[in-house]
């Protein structure tokens, strides 16, 4: 059964709203970790809409469970990953005028800076997984350039209207997710999964990690985070 990471990057995004210090994003990952989360990630970005570098730097000194940094392969953010040295980073991509990230990152066409980005911070000892579209191309590519994990992008699959175009979309993630392990990847998965969609993709063969977020901060303003976090990890594991 996958292990749940919980992106807790929403609630700082209620906190930016106002530009003020609270709700705590810190609070919240205490009250995952408490309710079950097996990870708690977090995407420090460029223009720091959300999560902030005070508090990246917290998590690392008060998260017990795997924190998950998601980043660009901007150098800015490189070297405060290489300062911090967090267990795991997920490179992604990032435009400033999108809502939320749309697509995998292009690994191949940014063959060079990504080979160079992983080895650095392997070298320190952190473990990297590449956030890609559901594609063969791009997971060969992964391995080739020293990956140790992958993350498959779900946000079609969570997106589909209908159901033939779901049933198509989770056989895409089925088909890729078994090719990476055949390849000798760790499977994750994430974005876009919500507590309607997410058991069909949990029980794909071998993912070991889903990172949700946007879902679970929504209904923990309804019905408190713990319980929100609790409810979703009761999911995962049916």
């Amino acid at each position: 059964m996958p292990k749940l990471g919980v992106n807790i990057d929403h609630v700082a995004t209620v906190r930016q709203a106002r530009r003020t210090i609270e709700p705590d994003p810190v609070w919240a990952a205490a009250l995952a970790e408490l309710a079950g989360a097996d990870g708690i990630t977090v995407h420090l970005r460029e223009d720091r809409r959300h999560i902030q570098d005070r508090d990246v730097r917290v998590l690392m000194d008060t998260v017990q469970v795997k924190l998950n940094l998601e980043m660009a392969i901007a150098e800015e953010i490189v070297q405060i990953a290489c300062q911090l040295k967090p267990p795991q980073v997920s490179l992604v991509p990032e435009k400033r005028t999108e809502v939320t990230t749309e697509g995998g990152l292009d690994v191949i066409r940014n063959r060079d800076r990504v080979r160079d980005v992983t080895r650095r911070l392997q070298d320190l000892g952190i473990e990297v997984s590449l956030f890609i579209d559901a594609d063969q191309d791009q997971i060969a590519a992964s391995k080739e350039l020293g990956a140790q994990a992958v993350e498959l992008h779900t946000g079609r699959y969570a997106d589909a209207t209908h159901e033939a175009e779901q049933a198509r979309e989770l056989h895409l993630l089925k088909e890729c997710g078994g090719f990476a392990i055949q390849q000798g990847l760790v499977l994750h998965m994430g974005h876009g999964l919500t507590y309607r969609n997410v058991i069909p993709v949990a029980s794909i063969p071998g993912v070991s990690e889903l990172n949700i977020g946007h879902s679970i901060v929504a209904r923990a303003v309804m019905v408190g985070f713990e319980r929100a976090v609790r409810e979703m990890k009761e999911l995962i594991t049916l």
